[in-house]
Formats: structure tokens, C-alpha cells, sequence
């Protein structure tokens, strides 16, 4: 304890676990699991029966060699002894009567005679002549003669039938021996799953382990949740199932299972769990089912082992202990540690209720009341103006000849200034001028200035023709040209 502490930190706990012997055996605090019927259990068995199939069940009998290789060992014990026992009577019964035909059975022993098969004079001596016959043992005591056409049709028949229930019946023990089921079992998963914080993510998380040396070629892992949900349309789905991220879009799924791995299943807004939170647990009804598969490097055949992890099994602020050591010129697997977990500090709080208070304690709000404050001012200030405005001589109101003039002029420029007034909003020439640094205020107000009064010697153009000639022309500012007592009474209205 005292070392994880110091490797680890105190802010961890070890969940109490002990071992005995080569196993290993983990205990916790006792909780009271909800009992409910499993999909998959543990073992990888699917809780699943077919019932009321009426008329289709004839089509395990089209598929006759799967069936046989699906169904236990016992029945395929009791097939396999079966068939071999009533094809062996049968054929002998059928060689007993044809020397019981032929009279061979009241002429076994007359010297004379020929019969169709010598030496078989009873059913026992027609069935070891089956039996030599068949498994070619060939003790060369009994024999077929060439004055039975029959028998030789017989043997024939004897030989292509025997042939082919070989085939069959051998076939299907065969591959039931070296199926990958047993290879299934040497691929470990851990008892429960856990929740914590990886990377920064909220990240569920489960470790597989191989137990052999021999590798698991081109080994993929799968997760599917099922859990039960109403759709929109009120239909209810008892076992929907739906996708867990393992590393699809990355690769991660694509294992390299030499050592033990942990695989993670990063809660996002795309997962299932985005609104999984710690207390949620209590109530959630889910399983999450996986599946792993691979190629066995011996066989070549395709293996697949799959495990289940209901919600009372998933652990919310834990962590698995490291289980690789490094030794002297080679990593040491530890598997008696592969099942434990300890705590870590971890938010109760899903993806979602974390995204929600960040989102509420951003400061990204502020700005928009401060815009909105300033153009507040910016309006105040217009209206101002427009006061000042219609104090304006009414000699200057008919040289112009429109007397909303000034305040067209003047709202130009109150809305330039409104929007220039953000850095969002600044013009893009004004914003690398301001970017750059060196610049003070002082010249960044001169520049702002300069820039918002462009605009107002523009529209020079859309002054009255006797004004523009006061004015000297609409290419030049205004108030260089203006008398003096009209200059001053500008002079006076702008400041």
C-alpha cells in the first residue's frame, strides 16, 4: 500500500483484493446487485432460445452437418455410436440373407458346395465377414466367391455407403474436436469495467488478456450496448443495440495481443453514455456485450470470445493495476493482478452536465453586454446631436437646401464609430494596425479618426451644386473653403 501511495499519490485507493494460490479473487465492499437476466453471460454463452418454430424445423435437417456439429458432445457421442451400430446390423443382415437365400446356411460345411461367401453359415459369422470386410481387416478366413453375383453387387454397396458415413461422421467429430471454442478460453476479459479520467476524457474502460503464447492473428475488438428505449413513434425496443466506440475511426480496434491491453471507449457527445453520470448508474438498465476475434495462429481458424458487463459491473472512479514489469531481458505478465482496480478522483457528473456548467461559467457573455451598453451611449449621443443640428443658421439650411444634412452627416459618422468600435468589428486595415505592437492609443485614435473621415469627404459628392462650389469643388475638405464666420460656426458645432 505504502508503495502504490508513493508511486500513485494519496489521492488513490486500492480496492482490497487477496489471492490464493495460482487464482485470484477480488472483494469490495458488499452492494446490492439488481438480479436480472443477462444476454450474454460471463462465458460468452448467449441466453437465447428458439421456440414455436412449427414448420421450420426442417431446416436444421437441410443443414444436417452444422446441427450435428452445433449439438453437444454427448448427443454427438450417442449419434456417432448410433449410426455406425445400425449401419454395421443392417449391412450384416443383409449378407445373412443372402446365404440364408441361397441355402448357404444347410451347406456350410459340405465340401462340395461353393456358396457365396465362404465360412458364413450364421448371423455371427455374417457380421464378422462385415466387420473384416469393412474395416479391411482382412483375416483372409472368410471370403467372397465368384458364383455370387449378388454378394459382389452387395460389397459394392457396402464399400461406397461405408465411405460415405466415414466422411460424414468423422468430418463432423473432427471439426468439433479442433473447433476454436477451446482457444476462447485461454482469451481472458476483466470482471468489471471502469470509468475515469484518461487523456484528460472521461473514458470507459475494460482489459483483455491472451494466456497463450501463441498469437491471435489480425485480432479485432467490438462493444455493442443493448439497452431497452422508446422510440418517437411509441414503439418499444427490448434489446436495441447500438454501437460503442473502441478506435474504429483510429485503429485502436485493431489489437496486437501479446500482453494484456486496457481498451478505452472515450464518452463523448457521440456516445451512448453522454449522459451517464455516477448517480444515473442506479437506475441505468444496460449491457454492454464484447467481442473479440481473430485468426488462432496454430489453426488458422477464425476464434471469437466474447464476455458481458451489466451496470452493477461497471466501476465509476476506478482504474486497473499495472500488470507488466519489466525483468531481466524480458516483460513479466503479473495475472494475478489483472482483474484488480483502484480509486481515483473522478467528477459523479456526466459528459454532459460538465459541458453544461463550463458553458455557464464562460465569460464569453460579458462582451455582449458591454456592446450593447456602448451602443446605448452611441444612440444617446446621435440624438445630442440631432438637437445641436436644428440650431443651425436657416441662411445655411437654404444654401444647402436640405436641412437634414447635418444629421445625415453626423449619423455616418456615429455609426462608423459604433461599428469600428470592437475589435471584431474594426476595419481589416485598422485591425493589423492595431495588431502590431508599438502602436499607443494616440496613434490608433489618430488613425481611427482619419479612417471615419473618409467617408464624410465622399459624400461631398451628394452635397447641392452651390454648396459644392463653396465648398471649392468635391474633391477637397469643406472647411478650408468656407468663410470664416461660417467656418467658425462649424467649428463651434463640432466641439
Amino acid at each position: 500500500m505504502s508503495a502504490l501511495r508513493r508511486k500513485f499519490g494519496d489521492d488513490y485507493q486500492v480496492v482490497t483484493t487477496s489471492s490464493s494460490g495460482s487464482g485470484f479473487h477480488q472483494q469490495q465492499a458488499p452492494v446490492h446487485k439488481k438480479k436480472r437476466q443477462r444476454f450474454v453471460d460471463k462465458n460468452g454463452r448467449c441466453n437465447v432460445q428458439h421456440g414455436n418454430l412449427g414448420s421450420e424445423t426442417s431446416r436444421y435437417l437441410s443443414d444436417l452437418f452444422t446441427t450435428l456439429v452445433d449439438l453437444k458432445w454427448r448427443w454427438n457421442l450417442f449419434i456417432f455410436i448410433l449410426t455406425y451400430t445400425v449401419a454395421w446390423l443392417f449391412m450384416a443382415s443383409m449378407w445373412w440373407v443372402i446365404a440364408y437365400m441361397r441355402g448357404d446356411l444347410n451347406k456350410a460345411h459340405d465340401e462340395k458346395y461353393t456358396p457365396c461367401v465362404a465360412n458364413v453359415y450364421n448371423f455371427p459369422s455374417a457380421f464378422l465377414f462385415f466387420i473384416e470386410t469393412e474395416a479391411t481387416i482382412g483375416y483372409g478366413y472368410r471370403y467372397i466367391t465368384d458364383k455370387c453375383p449378388e454378394g459382389i453387387i452387395l460389397f459394392l454397396f457396402q464399400s461406397i455407403l461405408g465411405s460415405i458415413v466415414d466422411a460424414f461422421l468423422i468430418g463432423c467429430m473432427f471439426i468439433k474436436m479442433s473447433q476454436p471454442k477451446k482457444r476462447a478460453e485461454t482469451l481472458m476479459f476483466s470482471e468489471h469495467a471502469a470509468i475515469s479520467m484518461r487523456d484528460g476524457k472521461l473514458t470507459l474502460m475494460f482489459r483483455v488478456g491472451n494466456l497463450r503464447n501463441s498469437h491471435m492473428v489480425s485480432a479485432q475488438i467490438r462493444c455493442k450496448l443493448l439497452k431497452s428505449r422508446q422510440t418517437p413513434e411509441g414503439e418499444f425496443l427490448p434489446l436495441d443495440q447500438l454501437e460503442l466506440d473502441v478506435g474504429f475511426s483510429t485503429g485502436a480496434d485493431q489489437l496486437f495481443l501479446v500482453s494484456p491491453l486496457t481498451i478505452c471507449h472515450v464518452i463523448d457527445s457521440k456516445s451512448p453514455f453522454y449522459d451517464l453520470s455516477q448517480r444515473s448508474m442506479q437506475t441505468e438498465q444496460f449491457e454492454i456485450v464484447v467481442i473479440l476475434e481473430g485468426i488462432v495462429e496454430t489453426t488458422g481458424m477464425t476464434c471469437q470470445a466474447r464476455t458481458s458487463y451489466t451496470e452493477d459491473e461497471v466501476l465509476w472512479g476506478h482504474r486497473f493495476f499495472p500488470v507488466i514489469s519489466l525483468e531481466e531481458g524480458f516483460f513479466k505478465v503479473d495475472y494475478s493482478q489483472f482483474h484488480a482496480t483502484f480509486e481515483v478522483p473522478t467528477a459523479p457528473y456526466s459528459v454532459k452536465e460538465q459541458e453544461e456548467m463550463l458553458l455557464m461559467s464562460s465569460p464569453l457573455i460579458a462582451p455582449a453586454v458591454s456592446n450593447s451598453k456602448e451602443r446605448n451611449n452611441s444612440v444617446e449621443c446621435l440624438d445630442g446631436i440631432d438637437d445641436i443640428g436644428t440650431k443651425l443658421p436657416s441662411k445655411l439650411q437654404k444654401m444647402t437646401g436640405r436641412d437634414d444634412f447635418p444629421k445625415k452627416l453626423l449619423r455616418m459618422s456615429s455609426t462608423t464609430s459604433e461599428k469600428a468600435y470592437s475589435m471584431g468589428d474594426l476595419p481589416l486595415k485598422l485591425q493589423r494596425i492595431s495588431s502590431v505592437p508599438g502602436n499607443s492609443e494616440e496613434k490608433l485614435v489618430s488613425k481611427t479618426t482619419k479612417m471615419l473621415s473618409d467617408p464624410m469627404s465622399q459624400s461631398m459628392a451628394d452635397l447641392p451644386p452651390k454648396l459644392q462650389r463653396l465648398s471649392g469643388g468635391g474633391g477637397g475638405r469643406m472647411e478650408g473653403n468656407l468663410p470664416p464666420k461660417l467656418r467658425k460656426m462649424n467649428s463651434d458645432r463640432f466641439t
